[in-house]
């Protein structure tokens, strides 16, 4: 009875809260196997996110009435776009589909530490798990590894998540990573 208080159960007709129950668990699992998350992306977005905000309250509470500050509104406005263009450019291109990036394992040797990403199409149960190299141009770099597998087979029919064969999945999939290097060498 204990292990069904603490299993997770998902809306199964709901893609998105399927893919949210599995990217999480991803996270713990890369986590736990020594991977610290870089966090480097996600605060870029955030100071681009707070110098929009700081720009939008300067364009709202200026001192001067609006035909003397349409110069300086103008400016706003331009400003407001651009870094809004910034942030969607950051996200649709570095960040698509990416669960997490990540440094290598302080026990490591390798330079270089992982992206890991993933993929739900609409109307699919087809889960698709990609781990690559942070940084592909590196010489400690390895080749990226995948697997697309059915969710349910992580789910049962109620929605209750079956962490333990993700799991087993998910660290099976590190350690096909893992091994490409020692085939390079």
């Amino acid at each position: 009875m204990a292990a069904q208080k603490n299993s997770k159960k998902t809306n199964l007709l709901d893609s998105h809260s399927v893919k949210h129950a599995l990217d999480e668990s991803v996270t713990e699992i890369v986590n736990s196997k020594g991977y610290p998350e870089d966090f480097r992306t996600s605060n870029v977005r955030l100071l681009i996110g707070i110098i929009i905000i700081v720009v939008a309250l300067f364009a709202q509470f200026y001192n001067k009435k609006f035909p003397e500050n349409r110069n300086f509104l103008v400016g706003c406005i331009v400003l407001y776009v651009l870094l809004n263009g910034m942030l969607q450019l950051i996200v649709h291109i570095k960040e698509k589909n990416v669960i997490m990036f990540t440094y290598p394992p302080p026990t490591s040797f390798n330079s270089t530490g992982l992206v890991v990403t993933s993929k739900l199409p609409r109307f699919s149960d087809m889960y698709s798990l990609i781990i690559t190299s942070a940084d592909p141009q590196s010489v400690s770099a390895k080749p990226p590894v995948h697997f697309t597998k059915s969710v349910t087979k992580w789910f049962t029919k109620d929605g209750v998540f079956s962490e333990g064969i993700f799991q087993n999945d998910v660290v099976g999939l590190l350690d096909e990573y893992a091994k490409e290097s020692n085939k390079l060498k």
